[in-house]
């Protein structure tokens, strides 16, 4: 069943407002010192009143807050109306600022065999707000102060600046790579988008969605001149079809002919050195990690307009069997995709110790009154 986002629920309250009204709505969610629809001035004290009775602020609430030994990632399993747990990440980034990993849907319906959020299942999407509001949670979490409840070791002075720039409390970057599938949820994920680029100054090419490979919905993508002009990164993990299919079980036939075919219409339609793409792998001892993987690799690579490749070193999760590549394998494996003068980073692993790295994010507990 459809959930009503807090605009449906604004237009139910008053019908007959001008438009501009709900311009107003969702420009306060946004403002710094406003703490509640009580706190928007603009609007009549009856708007106010009604408003304040019947919309959620906040569409997501605190669960449990954890913070990493580095003190340069923290994890929020928040809570949603209907009681469900979710899971967003905050990290420090190489900006010196901040990226925030929002999440998509609760669960997952991938099945990725190393991934923890795939084992949960798909219990919903996440609508708009849900998504919105993960943005929303976290400059509110480096303004500060938290709640006694959810206090942490980390002072707000850390948090706040003084990182070498002084920015430390400017959120700089989007990624979808939280739980679920965003291409699976297009239309909440494009709604929070658009939102985020019209109520913030994180522009659009600092926004990232990462999708394992939703052929439909990337067709949809490029025919659909109201989609905003993010970054995508496609997670791939082999470039050889039956390996491909074992680790993410969701890959159709043929998937690997008809990606290559859909990166190069991107690239005639809507790729630039600012919308390059980029594939995610990530290495799996003794199952991708090869040089021979990794010269299948760089040709596939090579046929889809050599997009850019970030490997990902494999992060440990509780019952899944995989192991990740050690150094020398992963610089191996780098050093054949370097020969073929394609673009290749390693990620840099963050939160593994507090379960917030690639691949680790699941909520098994019930949600519990704090």
């Amino acid at each position: 069943m459809a959930r009503e986002t807090r605009q449906q629920r604004f237009q139910e309250l008053f019908p007959s407002a001008p438009a501009f009204r709900w311009r107003q709505a969702e420009a306060a969610l946004f403002q710094p010192g406003a703490t509640g629809w009580g706190s928007v001035s603009v609007f009549p004290k009856a708007m106010r009143e009604a408003v304040e009775a019947k919309i959620p602020w906040m569409s997501v609430t605190l669960h449990r807050m954890f913070e990493s030994r580095d003190k340069e990632t923290f994890k929020a399993v928040l809570s949603t109306e209907d009681d469900l747990l979710f899971e967003t990440v905050l990290m420090g980034n190489a900006r010196e600022q901040w990226t925030v990993c929002v999440s998509s849907q609760i669960g997952c319906a991938m099945r990725c065999a190393f991934c923890a959020t795939g084992a949960m299942g798909l219990k919903r999407s996440l609508t708009a707000d849900e998504i919105t509001d993960q943005l929303r949670f976290w400059q509110s979490f480096l303004r500060g102060p938290l709640t006694p409840s959810a206090s942490l070791g980390t002072s707000r002075s850390l948090l706040r600046g003084e990182r070498s720039n002084g920015g430390a409390s400017r959120i700089s970057n989007i990624v979808f790579m939280g739980m679920g599938e965003p291409l699976t949820n297009v239309d909440s994920v494009k709604q929070a988008i658009r939102t985020w680029v019209d109520q913030t100054d994180i522009g659009p090419t600092r926004i990232t969605v990462s999708t394992v490979g939703v052929l439909p919905s990337m067709d949809q993508l490029l025919e659909d001149k109201d989609w905003p002009s993010v970054r995508i990164a496609i997670s791939l993990h082999s470039a050889v079809q039956a390996e491909r299919e074992k680790i993410v079980p969701s890959t159709v036939p043929h998937f690997l002919d008809k990606l290559a075919d859909w990166c190069r219409r991107y690239r005639q339609i809507l790729g630039n050195r600012r919308h390059h793409l980029t594939f995610e792998y990530a290495l799996i001892s003794g199952v991708n990690d090869s040089a021979d993987q990794a010269e299948v690799l760089a040709r596939f690579i090579e046929r889809c307009g050599s997009p850019k490749l970030n490997v990902i070193p494999l992060n440990p999760v509780a019952g899944k069997a995989f192991t990740a590549s050690e150094q020398k394998r992963v610089e191996r494996f780098k050093q054949v995709i370097l020969q073929h003068g394609i673009d290749v980073s390693q990620r840099r692993t963050m939160g593994d110790d507090i379960a917030a790295a690639c691949g680790q994010l699941a909520t098994a507990e019930q949600p519990h009154v704090i």
